[in-house]
């Protein structure tokens, strides 16, 4: 059949439609897990750049400090100790050895640009914007560092994110997507209750994390790459045809 011009359009017009139907859900991670995460950091900067603090922020806080008991004391200290130097800190590590050990090249690659550069962004962020941690009441676990974003809000979503990207294709995701939640909501809630960090910063760190994360997913696992066993099999098919 000759090709002609109408053809060529229609050909192309139906070849961009397969490659929409196969690429969709790329967008609507990069809208929904980037863009937006992206855009409620920004606005969440914009407010700590001009020193203002929300005032729902402050109302949250005194919410948090009216629970205070001598039960949740000892559980929020743990639980903000496991989310990061007892445990997101040692877990990222061990995410990372494991990867390697199986031979996960790319996956590897993705779990430490992850974990790495949220540090980094997270270290950078806090030193650019400079606010001063809540004072509202002496806390039980004082930190001296800046507040904005929080390093365990960040630490802790970048790692349940990680975790539930690597195991989204296997039978654990919902188990993992369902325990990465809890656990990112109990160190957020901790960091609160503990006095040491305005609920805007949590969010930040949250958004923040989010949008590397799957921005770093997308990147690195952005093209349908196809079995190495079915690019054999084709080839041999090829050789004896």
């Amino acid at each position: 059949m000759p090709v002609t011009p109408g053809n060529k359009d229609v050909a192309e017009d139906a070849g961009l439609g397969r490659w929409l139907g196969h690429n969709a859900w790329r967008f609507f991670v990069l809208f929904v897990g980037v863009l937006l995460p992206l855009g409620a950091f920004v606005t969440l900067a914009n407010e700590i750049h001009a020193m203002e603090t929300p005032w729902r922020d402050i109302a949250l806080l005194w919410r948090m400090r009216a629970l205070t008991s001598p039960e949740l004391d000892a559980l929020f200290v743990v639980v903000s100790k496991i989310g990061y130097q007892w445990g997101v800190i040692p877990l990222d590590v061990l995410v990372v050895l494991v990867l390697l050990l199986r031979r996960r090249w790319r996956r590897s690659i993705f779990a430490a640009s992850a974990f790495i550069g949220s540090a980094l962004l997270n270290i950078g962020a806090k030193n650019l914007f400079q606010r001063e941690r809540p004072g509202l009441w002496e806390s039980i676990a004082p930190e001296s560092t800046f507040s904005f974003p929080s390093g365990h809000a960040m630490g802790s979503m970048t790692l349940a994110v990680t975790l539930v990207m690597l195991a989204w294709r296997t039978r654990w995701r919902w188990p993992v997507l369902v325990l990465a939640a809890a656990f990112v909501l109990a160190v957020g809630m901790s960091r609160m209750y503990l006095g040491v960090h305005y609920p805007s910063d949590i969010l930040a760190g949250w958004c923040a994390a989010l949008a590397w994360v799957l921005g770093v997913y997308l990147l690195l696992f952005g093209r349908r790459h196809r079995p190495r066993d079915n690019r054999q099999n084709d080839r041999a098919r090829s050789e004896n045809s």
